[in-house]
């Protein structure tokens, strides 16, 4: 079976690569003012005997396909996406891990910004949607998640709402992000809270009728009311906040 291979752009997404997961590089290209930053880099592939570069500009361009290289590609071979079961959900939540859960996110920018996020407030795992319009984390998206993808780890569920009740059974408080019609107020009265895990929707459509039907309950973010919701990768940052950031302070 042929191997996919995926290209990382931006030193910082090549720094966390290579912190994470130094033996999935396959070959490093960059430019020779970021190669005088990277000497440990370097060094590494040099005793496994993998490639490393320094190309013109110009040759950076061609690698990813556009001029978003941030002076530095690492080409990686990609990694199937795991599918979770009844017992992944047991065990997330015997540990008491937040997850993320994106219903046909559509956009890969939005994807690599959820993942930041998620990154940034030490979520270890995000699950996407298993259907042909959702965002897989690709070039851009590890682009914009600006080495965030390299701490987190994206499994895909081909059946969402399944997925959300294996994981109500398992005892997690799914909350399901609403532009209108959920509830306010997030935190509970318990003195131990349930492990939590959010669903955020699709950019125009929002969360589909059946995930929302499966969810706890709906959660909804204040506004003025002059525009209409927030972005999705916004409401990912505030919510995650209330949910997981307050608790580490």
């Amino acid at each position: 079976m042929k191997t996919t291979e995926l290209k990382i752009c931006g030193l910082a997404a090549v720094r966390a690569q290579f912190a994470a997961d130094a033996g999935a590089i396959q070959r490093l290209y960059f430019d020779y003012e970021t190669g005088r930053k990277i000497g440990v880099i370097c060094r590494a592939l040099a005793q496994a005997k993998k490639i490393y570069r320094c190309v013109e500009p110009a040759e950076l361009v061609k690698l990813p396909g556009s001029g978003h290289h941030g002076a530095i590609v690492v080409v990686v071979a990609e990694k199937p996406l795991r599918t979770p079961t009844a017992a992944d959900a047991q065990a997330w939540a015997r540990r008491r891990e937040p997850l993320l859960l994106l219903d046909r996110i559509g956009n890969a920018h939005n994807l690599g910004a959820i993942a930041r996020t998620a990154a940034f407030f030490g979520v270890p795992r995000l699950v996407i949607a298993g259907t042909a319009d959702a965002a897989r984390p690709g070039e851009a998206a590890h682009r914009v998640a600006e080495g965030g993808l390299a701490h987190v780890e994206v499994w895909r569920a081909d059946d969402l709402p399944k997925l959300i009740r294996d994981l109500r059974a398992a005892g997690y408080d799914v909350l399901g992000a609403a532009a209108r019609g959920g509830k306010a107020r997030l935190a509970g009265k318990e003195k131990e809270p349930p492990p939590v895990a959010l669903v955020l929707g699709n950019e125009e459509h929002g969360l589909a009728p059946e995930v929302a039907v499966a969810c706890t309950r709906l959660v909804t973010i204040s506004g003025s009311g002059k525009v209409e919701s927030l972005n999705v990768s916004v409401t990912a940052a505030i919510l995650v906040w209330e949910l997981v950031g307050r608790c580490q302070g």
